[in-house]
C-alpha cells in the first residue's frame, strides 16, 4: 500500500464537529456514548456505534500513567483499523472505525498535552474530565476537583491545542481544518456547582474568545460533585447553561438519558422520535401534558447532543429508538468481542446488563430472567457462554441462537 493511502487509513477522516453538523442536518441531536470506567472498551463502542451512536468516549485515562507506560497505553486505548470499504463516515454501523474521543484525567498542562500528542494519531479528539466525582480522583486533584480550578483547566486545554497544532494536527475551527483528515478536537466534560454563577464563570473562562474558542464543544452533567445519580439532573441549570452558551458552541447533556421516549426535556431536534417498545400506546403520560394537551417538558432549543452511560450499557440500541435491549444487540456485541476480545468477567457483565430489565419504561423487558443471568455469571469460558445463550435462544423459538456474522 502506498504511503498516501496508509496515511488516509491511519487518521480518522471526520472531525467531531462535522458529526454535530451531520446530526443537525438530519434534524436530530448528536448521540454519544459516555466514558465509563472499565466498560467503554472497543467491543462495546463498536456495538453502540452499530446502533446509531455517533461519537464514543474511552474510559477516563490517567494522563500521567499513559505518558509513562507503554503497557498503560496498550491497555487503555484500543481502536480498530479502518479498511478502505469502511473508512467513509457514511459507514456508520459497519465494522469500520468508530469515531472516538480519548478522555484524560489530568491536573497539569504538560501531562495533558503529552497524552493528547500520543493519542492523536488514533482518535478523533481528546477530552478533559472535570466531572468524575469519585473520592480517589478528587483527592488527586482530578475529575470534579478541577471545577474549583477554572484557570488551570483553561491553561490545560490551551496548551493541548497548541501542542497538537505544533505536531501538525488541524485544530482550528475554520472549514479547512474541519474538513482535514488530520482535524482533531479538544473538549471538556463538566459537572455544575451548587451556585450556578460559579459554573457560568468556569465555562466563560474555559471557552475564552468565542470566535477562537479554546474548546470545540462542552459536555455538561447537570449534577454537583456530591449529587448521587439517583437524584434527577438539575434541569434549571441545564436550561440556563444551554441558553447562555449553546449559541457559542455545541453542548452535550449527560445524565438521565434513559430512552429517547422518556427524556425530561424537549427539543425541536427530538420530536417526534420513533421508538421500539412493547406497547402500541405512544400517547405521552398525562403528567407530561398540559391542560391543552401540549407537552409540559422544558424546551431546550440550544442543546446539540445526548450522552448516555448506564442506560446505553444496558441497551446499546438506545439511540436506534429501542426502549429495551433487543437480541440483535447481543448478537452484534458477541461478534465484536470475537474480534476485539474482552476478559470473560467483563464481557459477561456486559451481557448481564444487556439481558437485564434496563432503564426503559417496561420493567418486564429483560431478555433473561434473574436466575438465568446468575447462571450466566457462573460460566467458566466463552464457549460455555455462547452455548448457554444458544440454548436459551433455541428454547424461546430462536432459529439458530446467537447469530454469527461473516
Amino acid at each position: 500500500m502506498d504511503s498516501e493511502n496508509e496515511d488516509e487509513l491511519l487518521h480518522p477522516k471526520i472531525h467531531p464537529l462535522k458529526l454535530f453538523d451531520a446530526a443537525k442536518s438530519q434534524q436530530r441531536l448528536l448521540y454519544a456514548c459516555a466514558p465509563m470506567v472499565r466498560y467503554s472498551k472497543l467491543a462495546f463502542r463498536q456495538t453502540a456505534h452499530h446502533f446509531g451512536t455517533d461519537l464514543c468516549w474511552t474510559p477516563m485515562i490517567l494522563a500521567k500513567e499513559f505518558n509513562r507506560s507503554r503497557f498503560a497505553r496498550d491497555s487503555d486505548l484500543t481502536v480498530s483499523t479502518p479498511t478502505p470499504s469502511s473508512s467513509s463516515p457514511s459507514a456508520a454501523g459497519g465494522r469500520g472505525e468508530v469515531p472516538t474521543i480519548a478522555q484524560f484525567g489530568a491536573n497539569a498542562p504538560l501531562e495533558l498535552e503529552r497524552a493528547a500528542s500520543l493519542a492523536a494519531p488514533f482518535v478523533n479528539g481528546v477530552d478533559l474530565n472535570c466531572g468524575c466525582p469519585q473520592s480517589w480522583a478528587c483527592a488527586e486533584a482530578l475529575g470534579a476537583a478541577l471545577m474549583e480550578r477554572r484557570e488551570l483547566v483553561r491553561d490545560m486545554v490551551v496548551a493541548t491545542r497548541a501542542r497538537l497544532a505544533g505536531d501538525g494536527w488541524a485544530v482550528g475551527q475554520d472549514e479547512g481544518d474541519l474538513a482535514s483528515p488530520k482535524g482533531r478536537s479538544v473538549s471538556v466534560k463538566i459537572r455544575v456547582h451548587k451556585d450556578l454563577r460559579r459554573t457560568m464563570d468556569f465555562v466563560t473562562t474555559v471557552i475564552g474568545d468565542e470566535h477562537r474558542r479554546n474548546i470545540d464543544w462542552l459536555t455538561i452533567h447537570p449534577r454537583t460533585r456530591n449529587t448521587p445519580s439517583s437524584v434527577p439532573i438539575n434541569l434549571e441549570a441545564l436550561e440556563v447553561l444551554t441558553s447562555t452558551f449553546g449559541t457559542k458552541l455545541p453542548i452535550l447533556v449527560s445524565g438521565d438519558v434513559f430512552t429517547l421516549s422518556t427524556l425530561p426535556y424537549a427539543s425541536h431536534l427530538l420530536d417526534p422520535q420513533p421508538t421500539f417498545t412493547t406497547s402500541d400506546d405512544t400517547t405521552p403520560p398525562a403528567a407530561e401534558r398540559g391542560a391543552n394537551g401540549i407537552s409540559n417538558k422544558l424546551h431546550l432549543p440550544h442543546l446539540s447532543g445526548l450522552m448516555s452511560a448506564r442506560a446505553l450499557l444496558a441497551n446499546p440500541a438506545l439511540f436506534a429508538g429501542h426502549d429495551s435491549c433487543p437480541w440483535e444487540a447481543v448478537d452484534v456485541f458477541m461478534n465484536n468481542v470475537a474480534r476485539a476480545p474482552l476478559p470473560l468477567k467483563l464481557g459477561v457483565h456486559h451481557l448481564t446488563e444487556m439481558c437485564g430489565p434496563g432503564f426503559g419504561p417496561d420493567r418486564n423487558a429483560a431478555l433473561l430472567t434473574k436466575k438465568e443471568r446468575i447462571r450466566l455469571t457462573e460460566m467458566g469460558n466463552w464457549i460455555d457462554v455462547i452455548d448457554y445463550l444458544d440454548e436459551i435462544r433455541t428454547q424461546r423459538g430462536g432459529k439458530d441462537g446467537v447469530v454469527r456474522f461473516a
